[in-house]
């Protein structure tokens, strides 16, 4: 089978699980990696058996590459990523696709303008739980969706991370870092949102790293960290949303879609799997369901095989630009409406991105 060389740039801790999941993935050849920092390549390329650890330039502009993986913090995803389209190379990259929505327009652009796609992480969307949440949506499980609401309650990542800072930099915070597993997952089952209106705010200007070399060093807060938001979807459904890092004993994630025939309560969006639990008009308990599709463990990498097959067989690309664009735009309309006190319209649309068809589940080893 013919297979898509590509380039992965960042080799930091989540590179670690795309590395493992696209060896398996016979369509992809991983055909070298790089990083700022030299010996982190070339520890990554031994482990992982890379025949290339080049530096960043060399892999953007390597003639048989024809896709980038973007790995990179944040702050640096959109000229890595449009620098990575310049060289005529298609881009997925890690979520957010952008900090700002005029960097995440210019990624559209450039990739319009070479004919290229560019695409972005959240990627459990197209895991087994979340894929079957969509099409008991879709298929009318619940009735005709009415409400929503998702929650990601937490003490903040300093609890466990042993270098938390950019956690608490522009482009990450709560919403920003976990923001878009929760609302791509809403936009795939309920479509797109219109208008958001939001508050937020910073409870602790500065943070205390709790673990690792660095346990009780102190770094500062230089975002929001906690959001409230009411979502006004498309379809007329109506949304609450709360992302924080301030709450003294977290909460699990949830996210819970009401029907006017039933109610789903939706496993984590930040996993590929379970559990999912249905309960319908008239009955008092919960019903667990079971999951249809593949992908329940973590399957990070998954929306990359996605792409190369979009790009061999020109099937739909799920997590597509748009999408990505259209997080982001909430996203930012948060800050906009907490900022401004009012109701923000969004400028964006997308469509929610089709089921995974049977024929992509079974091409991983």
């Amino acid at each position: 089978m013919e297979t898509i060389k590509v380039g992965v740039v960042g080799c930091g801790n989540i590179s670690d699980i795309y590395f493992q999941n696209l060896s398996e993935f016979d369509k992809v050849d991983v055909f070298a990696c790089a990083d700022l920092k030299e010996e982190l390549a070339l520890e990554k390329a031994e482990r992982y058996q890379i025949p290339n650890a080049l530096s960043v330039p060399e892999l953007l502009e390597h003639p048989e590459i024809e896709l980038v993986i973007n790995l990179t913090p944040p702050k640096v995803h959109a000229d890595l990523s449009i620098r990575a389209l310049e060289n005529d190379k298609h881009v997925y990259s890690e979520k957010p696709l952008a900090v700002t929505k005029e960097d995440g327009l210019r990624i559209l652009e450039k990739a319009n303008e070479k004919g290229r796609m560019a695409g972005s992480a959240p990627d459990t969307f197209l895991g087994g739980g979340l894929q079957t949440c969509q099409d008991l949506v879709q298929s009318g499980a619940i009735g005709d969706p009415v409400a929503a609401t998702a929650f990601m309650m937490s003490s903040g990542p300093e609890q466990w991370h042993p270098n938390p800072d950019f956690f608490y930099q522009e482009g990450a915070g709560p919403l920003m870092d976990m923001g878009p597993y929760y609302l791509t997952a809403l936009i795939q089952m309920l479509g797109p949102i219109e208008a958001i209106s939001a508050s937020a705010s910073t409870h602790y200007p500065e943070r205390v790293i709790q673990s690792g070399e660095r346990k009780g060093e102190v770094i500062k807060v230089e975002t929001p960290t906690h959001f409230s938001g009411n979502l006004t979807f498309k379809s007329g459904v109506e949304g609450v949303m709360m992302m924080s890092f301030d709450i003294a004993a977290p909460h699990p994630p949830s996210i819970v879609i009401y029907g006017t025939e039933g109610t789903l309560r939706v496993p984590d969006p930040n996993h590929f799997g379970g559990p999912i639990f249905l309960q319908r008009k008239g009955e008092v308990d919960w019903t667990e369901v079971d999951i249809r599709y593949s992908y329940v463990e973590n399957s990070r990498g998954i929306g990359v095989l996605d792409m190369v097959t979009s790009i061999q067989e020109g099937t739909p690309f799920r997590a597509n630009g748009q999408l990505a664009f259209h997080v982001l735009d909430a996203m930012k309309a948060f800050y906009e409406s907490s900022d401004q006190g009012e109701r923000v319209r969004l400028g964006s649309t997308c469509a929610p991105s089709p089921l995974l068809e049977e024929s992509l589940q079974k091409t991983r080893g």
